[in-house]
C-alpha cells in the first residue's frame, strides 16, 4: 500500500522539461466547465499568488513559477521533503472558444483561475 501511495505521488508531481530547458515539476490540476466559465484549480501549497505567472498562449493556459522553502526553514534539518521545490510549469489545453475576463484567487492551497467565456455559450 505504501509503494502504491509513493507511485501515485510520483505520478502527480513528476518532473518535466520546461521550454527553457530548466528542470521543472508539474502541479496537478482540476478543470471544470460551466455554461459561462472555465474553472482551473492548480494545487500549489505554499506558493504565493505573486510567485505564479499565468497566461494564454494559443489555445493553452501556461502556468509557471517557483516554490521555495520559507526562509525560516532553509537551515532546518530535513527529515522528509515530499512537496516539490523549485521551478514549476504546467501547460493546459483549454476548451475551444474565446475568453473575456480572467480572475485569480488563492484558496486552501490552490490557485483558482476563472476564465469567463466571451461571445456566448461554448459548452
Amino acid at each position: 500500500m505504501l509503494a502504491r501511495a509513493e507511485r501515485l505521488h510520483r505520478q502527480l508531481f513528476h518532473p518535466v522539461r520546461a521550454v527553457a530547458r530548466q528542470p521543472a515539476w508539474e502541479p496537478p490540476v482540476d478543470i471544470l466547465e460551466t455554461e459561462t466559465e472555465v474553472l482551473i484549480f492548480v494545487a500549489l501549497p505554499g506558493v504565493a499568488a505573486e510567485r505564479v505567472d499565468a497566461g494564454i498562449q494559443g489555445g493553452d493556459l501556461l502556468i509557471a513559477g517557483t516554490r521555495v522553502l520559507p526562509a525560516a526553514l532553509q537551515t532546518a534539518t530535513i527529515h522528509r521533503l515530499e512537496l516539490p521545490q523549485g521551478r514549476f510549469e504546467r501547460r493546459i489545453r483549454l476548451p475551444g472558444g474565446r475568453y473575456g475576463a480572467v480572475h485569480r484567487v488563492v484558496a486552501d492551497g490552490c490557485l483558482l483561475i476563472t476564465l469567463e467565456k466571451a461571445g456566448g455559450v461554448h459548452v
